[in-house]
């Protein structure tokens, strides 16, 4: 091969070179280094290679295609000599091809239908940092390769702000290397105020103030399209003959994106507006200054939902520090960030790995096919998180993609070759003949950008039909609807004949779901996709709606899809208490029960009815969360409705039964039993013990009964004796009876409720004659003795009634003999007779039973 021009990661060749001789190898290169273009030229010849080919992932397209184009200008050849690329639906590939730079999607391709990689030497997984979810993947099934098939292939794994070393201990202590860029210095320059609140009109304001005072062409980071379209617009006025304003975003065509990253052939200055995907893309000639609004936006799933919600984030400092070296790529530069110094020490360090915040269905359906059941069997830096794992293995088991022992179905197998969600290849696949190009449509709305342009002030129409229509319109030449975009069309166009292709492959070897049914309407095939994100209007709600998933959702203001009661949604935002609507189509309900047949759910209802008080029963059809249909019927002995009446009164327990008197008086006496005879064998008849045996000692009961009022007819204090033996009463009454015989020879009721020590309320003149304290427990546990006047007001409270007759009766006595001068009041109460009524009467000194 003949010398190529310099660039600085030469340096470090031989030593990588050596490394790759013994083993696996991590390569720490900045950006500018030349990297993703020198290191694969460098390697080609290596003897340990033996003319294998070399695979090198790119995680964005992009950059694959850039990639491998300045490869093969380097070498003076065109594309899909040496070198060449192959991205989704697009490949420069020939028979002397030995560098494929491909994004990563297609390495789990390759190694799926070839788990050798027969005629591969290496693999490179460039840009590693960025910890796609596709690139995790790619890693952790090529590692089981190398370790169980290919122990001679190489692995390089390449990056500018990588953490090096937990990469190396999972390929085994590979060799680490680090080079120098070719970098000039790049001048950092904060807000010296909180920016505004839209990232739009901070970065629109220091635009129109870096093109007067900076000089050169600058690239511009925005969160997203939208944001890139809107200040588009709003710098519109500055660009003319001597400026270019260009997008640079995912969405983009091919040549789109080319146009943005080549130098203008004219010679004009460039503001390119792009999103994350410049970060780490080569280098781009011309750019001096770079405009950084410290946004990006992702999407974060949520397991417990089962949605995706985009996120607008601030970037980790890696990010930020990738984003300005692009300034300083092949001269001196300037970098704005539009944020204060302060704000940027709450940033993260690096981002957060794509593994970790992502729905995980993908991922699990190729690891099925890999024969894995459990991602510990692979090596992964980061494992894949159990709850989005779970929530991925239930989506793909609805989807018909696994069996029932979690293997990998002939569905599946067709899904994992679609380069769609799985979700989308269902409903591609589940589509009749003539119902497929529609299906291809929708996987291509859903998977593209939307073709409607935003407008300041007004939200997209929801409807997917009107995309179709337009879509429709724009393929039969037709004019497209005010405010869709004529190039967006023509990218999904592109993405729908494909689609349609592959989806007759597939039905042309019959990998298709059994259900098909013929005339479904678009909302019908949608639900093939979402059968969990069917949508029911709420009752007295236009735009509110239910989720199958339980969760709830709100179309915009105003929106026309409004009017229908079901609706299928493929895109929504989870954010807030109703996520919001971004994209659905309307499905009538005797379709919605055709199409979803497989997820319908009769069953039949035990709910409390509180008009009546009592159990009563619906058979209810429904989908998840979603009620189709609810009508009263009547109840059946297999309803088993005493446990559904138990667990109401479990939830009620104060209120659904008849506490009576005696009943609460019996569960005190027990308790003080269990306390001061603990060897008693005393069963625990407090609220807490009774609630939880509720079936044991009230189920018996209520056999038969339905409702309330006949619960509360029942004798709970008889019930609850029936908890004591014979015995356990016998010694209850005789230990803690239910009430004193005074002296005077009255039967007074002993209060166990009112307090920790029971109490006994009785005329001061009816325990005349009585020297001590009545005692129960076997004489340790003393009454507390409200002693009452005649007008039955209590005039002392004491638990030592010989104390009181020594110390403190003389003055009670004046004052009741001044009160009640009828009333005897003797000198010596211990000696006098118990009266009751003022009357004397002859008794003894009194008992307790």
């Amino acid at each position: 091969m003949p010398p190529l021009d310099p660039l600085p990661i030469d340096t470090i060749l031989d030593d990588l070179r050596a490394a790759l001789r013994q083993g696996h190898g991590v390569l720490q290169a900045p950006t500018g280094s030349g990297k993703s273009t020198g290191v694969p030229l460098a390697l080609l010849d290596e003897p340990w290679l033996a003319g294998q080919r070399i695979l090198m992932l790119q995680p964005r397209r992009p950059a694959a295609r850039m990639t491998a184009a300045r490869m093969a200008e380097r070498l003076g050849e065109p594309l899909g000599e040496r070198v060449g690329y192959q991205i989704r639906f697009e490949r420069r590939l020939g028979p002397r091809t030995r560098i494929e730079v491909v994004t990563e999607g297609i390495l789990t391709r390759r190694l799926q239908s070839d788990p050798t990689l027969d005629g591969v030497g290496l693999v490179i997984f460039d840009e590693f940092h960025e910890r796609g979810l596709n690139s995790d993947l790619g890693l952790a099934l090529t590692l089981d390769s190398v370790r169980g098939l290919r122990p001679d292939l190489r692995l390089l794994v390449m990056s500018a702000t990588l953490e090096a070393e937990p990469v190396a201990e999972l390929l085994g202590d590979a060799s680490i290397l680090h080079a120098e860029g070719r970098t000039f210095p790049v001048e950092i320059r904060y807000a010296e105020r909180t920016p505004d609140r839209d990232p739009v009109h901070a970065l629109v304001a220091a635009a129109r103030q870096a093109l007067v005072q900076e000089t050169g062409d600058i690239l511009a980071f925005l969160p997203g399209a939208p944001e890139i379209e809107r200040a588009r617009e709003a710098l519109a006025a500055v660009a003319g003959s001597n400026l270019e304003i260009l997008p640079l975003h995912g969405a983009l065509s091919s040549a789109e994106q080319d146009r943005a990253l080549r130098p203008d052939g004219r010679g004009r200055r460039r503001l390119i507006l792009a999103t994350d995907l410049a970060e780490t893309s080569l280098t781009i000639e011309g750019i001096r200054v770079v405009l950084d609004s410290g946004l990006a936006r992702k999407p974060r799933f949520d397991p417990g939902s089962g949605l995706t919600r985009l996120v607008t984030e601030p970037i980790p400092r890696a990010s930020a520090d990738q984003r300005a070296g692009r300034a300083g790529r092949l001269a001196p530069g300037v970098c704005w960030r539009l944020w204060t110094r302060a704000q940027e020490v709450g940033r993260p360090e690096r981002r957060t790995p794509e593994i970790l915040e992502s729905d995980l269905a993908s991922l699990a359906l190729e690891l099925a096919i890999w024969g894995v059941k459990d991602p510990e069997a692979l090596s992964w830096i980061d494992p894949p998180p159990a709850p989005a794992w779970n929530q991925a293995l239930d989506l793909l088991h609805r989807l018909g993609a696994l069996d029932r022992r979690g293997a990998i179905t002939p569905l599946g197998r067709a899904l994992a070759e679609l380069p769609v969600h799985p979700r989308l290849g269902v409903m591609l696949l589940s589509a009749t003949p003539d119902e497929r190009q529609t299906a291809a449509d929708l996987c291509a709305l859903l998977a593209e950008r939307d073709p409607f342009l935003p407008e300041t002030g007004r939200t997209r129409p929801v409807d997917l039909g009107l995309r179709l229509s337009a879509l429709r319109a724009a393929r039969e030449r037709r004019g497209i609807p005010a405010g869709v975009d004529q190039q967006r069309l023509n990218a999904i166009e592109r993405a729908a004949r494909q689609l349609h292709r592959l989806a007759e492959r597939a039905a042309s070897v019959g990998a298709r779901p059994a259900e098909t049914s013929q005339g479904r309407t678009p909302g019908a095939l949608l639900a093939r996709a979402y059968p969990d994100r069917i949508a029911q209007r709420r009752a007295g709600a236009d735009e509110r709606y239910l989720l199958a998933t339980g969760t709830g959702a709100a179309l915009p203001r105003d929106d026309a899809l409004a009017i229908h009661p079901y609706l299928v949604v493929a895109t929504i935002d989870a954010r807030g208490r109703d996520g919001r609507i971004q994209s659905a189509l309307p499905i009538g309900e005797d379709e919605l029960r055709t199409t979803l047949a497989g997820h319908l759910e009769s069953c039949r209802e035990l709910f409390w009815d509180t008009e009546r008080a009592a159990l009563a029963c619906r058979a209810i059809t429904r989908i998840g969360s979603i009620v189709l249909e609810s009508r009263p019927v009547a109840l059946r002995p297999e309803d088993e409705a005493e446990s559904h009446l138990l667990e109401y009164i479990r939830e009620h327990f104060d209120e659904a039964l008849d506490w009576s008197d005696s009943a609460r008086q019996l569960q005190a006496r027990v308790a003080l039993a269990r306390r001061y005879d603990p060897d008693g064998d005393w069963p625990d008849l407090s609220n807490a013990a009774l609630r939880e045996r509720l079936d044991d000692w009230l189920g018996p009961w209520i056999a038969g009964k339905t409702r309330l009022s006949e619960v509360r007819r029942l004798d709970l204090n008889a019930i609850l004796l029936d908890q004591l033996s014979w015995e356990q009463r016998q010694r209850l009454d005789c230990e803690l009876p239910r009430r004193f015989v005074t002296p005077a020879g009255n039967s007074r009721p002993i209060d166990y409720l009112s307090g920790e020590t029971p109490i006994l309320a009785v005329p001061l003149q009816e325990l005349f004659g009585l020297n001590d304290t009545p005692r129960l427990c076997q004489g340790r546990l003393p009454l507390l003795l409200h002693l009452l006047s005649p007008a039955r007001r209590p005039m002392q409270v004491t638990q030592d009634l010989a104390g009181f007759w020594a110390r403190g009766y003389a003055e009670v006595r004046k004052e009741l003999r001044g009160r009640y001068p009828k009333h005897h009041w003797p000198e010596d109460p211990t000696q006098a007779q118990a009266l009751v009524s003022g009357l004397r009467r002859r008794g003894g000194s009194g008992s307790a039973r």
